[in-house]
C-alpha cells in the first residue's frame, strides 16, 4: 500500500467513495445475478450458490421453483426427489437439508413467510449473515454490504481495509460508504471482481480505478495484456471506460463467462 502511505481515515473514505462512484460508472449493468421473483426464492437461490456459480444455479431453479412454491413445499419435500433436482450444484445433500430445514423453521416461527431482518434472518437453517444481506438488499429492499469472495479481495485491494474476517470488513466499509448505496455497491464490487480484478491476475492496465487504487501493478500495467484479461459482454465497453483500444479485447473475453468464482 506503498501509494496510499499515510492516508488519514477521512483521506480513504474521500478515496473509498470517489471509487465506488467509478464503479458505478464502470458497471451499469450490475444486479444480483441469482433469478428470483420472490424473496423465498432468492433464499433458496442463494442457499444453493454455494461452492458453484449463479449460472449454474439459474439453470437449477426453474426446476425448483415450479415443484415448490412455498415454505410448506419445502417443508414436506421428498429428500430423494429434492436432491435429484439440486444434484448438479453440488454438495446437494446438505443443500436440501437446508432447504427442508429452512420450511420446517418458517412454518414454526414465522407462519412461513420469510422475516425481513437480519437477526432473524440469520437464526434460519442455511442463512448466514452474507446471504440474509444479499436477501434484505434485493428482496426487500433493506441496505445491506454483501461480503463474498471478491467483496473481500477488492476491498483489501482497494485499502479500503486490511481484514480478512467478513463481519469486520462489513462494519469498515459501512463507515466509508453511504447506506443509501450498500446493496448497489456490494454488485459493483462483485461484478468488477469477476470481470476487471481477477483473484490472480487483475486487469490492472485496463481498469477505471487504476488512479485510485494503491495495489496497481498486482496484475499486468500495459493496455495490451490487460484488455486481454476483462471478461463478460461488456468487456470491450470496460476498456473503452478504462481509455483502452477495444480492439484489444479478443472476441473469447467477451464470450467469456465472469461468473466462476475464484478463491
Amino acid at each position: 500500500m506503498k501509494r496510499f502511505a499515510g492516508e488519514t481515515p477521512i483521506g480513504r473514505k474521500r478515496r473509498a467513495r470517489k471509487m465506488a462512484r467509478l464503479l458505478a460508472d464502470t458497471h451499469p449493468d450490475a444486479h444480483c445475478e441469482l433469478d428470483f421473483t420472490t424473496p423465498l426464492e432468492l433464499a433458496v437461490a442463494t442457499i444453493l450458490s454455494a461452492q458453484t456459480t449463479d449460472v449454474r444455479v439459474n439453470q437449477v431453479t426453474p426446476v425448483l421453483f415450479r415443484k415448490y412454491r412455498s415454505a410448506a413445499d419445502y417443508a414436506s419435500a421428498d429428500r430423494a426427489e429434492m436432491e435429484a433436482v439440486l444434484r448438479p450444484t453440488g454438495f446437494f445433500r446438505a443443500k436440501t437439508n437446508s432447504l427442508i430445514s429452512l420450511g420446517q423453521e418458517l412454518l414454526a416461527s414465522h407462519g412461513g413467510e420469510l422475516p425481513g431482518k437480519l437477526d432473524e434472518l440469520v437464526k434460519l437453517p442455511g442463512i448466514g449473515r452474507k446471504t440474509a444481506n444479499v436477501i434484505l438488499g434485493n428482496a426487500f429492499g433493506v441496505p445491506g454490504i454483501t461480503v463474498d469472495t471478491h467483496f473481500r479481495r477488492l476491498t483489501n485491494r482497494f485499502g479500503w481495509v486490511r481484514e480478512d474476517d467478513p463481519v469486520k470488513i462489513e462494519s469498515l466499509v459501512a463507515d466509508l460508504i453511504e447506506k443509501r448505496d450498500w446493496t448497489m455497491l456490494s454488485h459493483r464490487v462483485i461484478f468488477h471482481g469477476r470481470r476487471v480484478c481477477h483473484a490472480r491476475k487483475p486487469a490492472c492496465g485496463a481498469c477505471t480505478l487504476a488512479a485510485a487504487c494503491p495495489s496497481f501493478g498486482t496484475g499486468p500495467t500495459e493496455a495490451a495484456p490487460a484488455a486481454k484479461l476483462l471478461k463478460g459482454p461488456r468487456a470491450r465497453e470496460l476498456a473503452v471506460a478504462a481509455g483502452v483500444d477495444p480492439e484489444l479485447v479478443p472476441a473469447a473475453a467477451v464470450l467469456a463467462s465472469p461468473d466462476a468464482d475464484e478463491s
